[in-house]
């Protein structure tokens, strides 16, 4: 059996490729059942998030089984091969696990450190569980990728500051506002007039930091009012209007900032609906949505800038050189945690043994138990019989408590294959008739 991980991401494919390989959750069942039905996965769960589609894969074979996953992407995605492979990569074993775990602290993001990521493989966590299609070797994983990312955050500053992709978003604004001032530093954006389309935890960051950086009234608009007025009631100190997708185009007439943060799988803004409003002042476009809500050609408009989440790597660098320091006490901490889960990994080689053991074990033990029980004849009463047989269970698990231990500990692989042949010598252990599965183990 083998782990691997394989898709895109911001630093391999354009935002165009991405959205193309997006799954949104309500796609996530069918996604993941699909990919287990092939005979070559065995486990399998799913990260997408708007920089990122990948699998995380326990496969029978390590190349049929990469195979099985670059065809699911091609057939989800539509692209033509020469399109799409050129941007997947497949990483295996010690370095996809490794992977999953610089993804979880926030080191593989394009806002380094940030903050979001860890919810987003929490949830791919809590998704492979509801929808089983992960069993012991990924939800070992996952658990130890979340608890690393955890990890990191606590130990180091890495995650301190902003660090999100909404945070990137309004400071490009910051940057693209000074610059049209004249100057190359991030602005006050208490000048704008500001509009968020989207009312979802993206949106809600993106108040946060508008906020912050000196905007004071926002519209906010949503498909549902309710839920816009709901978000709104959490910001006491801005001035927040709410209203419907309705209102829209009355919203790019009015206001200079527009931030763009939905779950529609096509566009909702572009030039054809620009070119039918009439403005009177610039109107800056910043779109964080995977799938794209603003479409390419909206920057053609007279008038108009558009920006999406690969426009916000400008901003990144100027912060980027400050984290690297952090980033690097963030390593350590994973080089930890990566060889704690591949010692556990090396661990599984004696689970066969150590079942053969068992086994054996307790046969003798129900063997000895039925004979003590027939010699202390028909009047013993069913608790004692439940006392006597809770003693020698408790007696083989005390025997057999050492022996497990040893065989599971960390340790060269030659010096397991020792030991493991010593039991077998030592506790004439039958042989196994057939290649016991890792993914049977506990």
């Amino acid at each position: 059996m083998h782990l691997a991980v394989v898709g895109l991401s911001h630093r391999t494919a354009p935002v165009e490729v991405r959205e193309r390989l997006s799954i949104p959750e309500h796609h996530l069942e069918t996604s993941l059942q699909s990919l287990r039905s092939h005979e070559q996965v065995l486990e399998t769960s799913i990260l997408s998030t708007c920089n990122r589609l990948e699998i995380y894969s326990l496969l029978r074979h390590p190349e049929d089984g990469v195979e099985a996953i670059r065809d699911f992407l091609a057939n989800h995605s539509g692209l033509a091969d020469p399109d799409l492979q050129p941007h997947l990569f497949a990483l295996h074993h010690e370095e996809a696990i490794q992977h999953l775990l610089r993804v979880s602290a926030g080191l593989d993001s394009l806002v380094l450190g940030e903050g979001q990521i860890l919810s987003q493989v929490k949830k791919m966590y809590r998704l492979g569980q509801d929808h089983k299609s992960i069993g012991p070797i990924l939800n070992r994983l996952l658990n130890q990728a979340v608890s690393t990312g955890k990890r990191v955050r606590s130990e180091t500053n890495l995650g301190s500051g902003a660090v999100s992709i909404s945070s990137a978003a309004v400071e490009l604004a910051q940057l693209k506002v000074g610059q049209e001032q004249g100057v190359d530093d991030l602005v006050s954006l208490s000048q704008e007039k500001v509009a968020v389309v989207g009312a979802g935890r993206m949106a809600r960051l993106l108040l946060q930091h508008l906020q912050s950086k000196g905007a004071r009234s926002i519209t906010v608009v949503n498909r549902t009012v309710s839920k816009a007025e709901a978000l709104a009631k959490d910001f006491p100190d801005l001035v927040i209007t709410c209203c419907g997708l309705d209102q829209l185009d009355a919203q790019l007439a009015a206001n200079t900032l527009l931030f763009t943060s939905t779950g529609a799988d096509e566009p909702i803004i572009d030039r054809q609906r620009l070119d039918a409003i009439t403005r009177q002042a610039r109107l800056m476009l910043v779109d964080i949505g995977v799938p794209r809500n603003i479409s390419s050609d909206a920057a053609d408009v007279s008038g108009t800038l558009s920006y999406d989440v690969d426009d916000l790597q400008e901003v990144v660098e100027r912060n980027v050189a400050a984290r690297q320091e952090l980033a690097q006490q963030a390593e350590v901490l994973l080089d930890e945690d990566r060889q704690a889960f591949l010692d556990w990994w090396d661990g599984l080689e004696a689970v066969p043994t150590i079942n053969r053991m068992r086994q054996q074990f307790e046969e003798i033990r129900k063997q000895e138990l039925l004979k003590a029980l027939s010699r202390m004849g028909s009047d013993l009463s069913q608790r004692e019989k439940q006392v006597v047989e809770a003693l020698t269970k408790g007696l083989i698990n005390k025997i057999l408590h050492g022996p497990t231990t040893a065989l599971r500990a960390p340790q060269p692989r030659q010096q397991r294959l020792d030991s493991m042949a010593a039991a077998q010598r030592l506790f004439d252990l039958p042989g196994d008739d057939s290649e016991r599965d890792r993914s049977d183990a506990n």
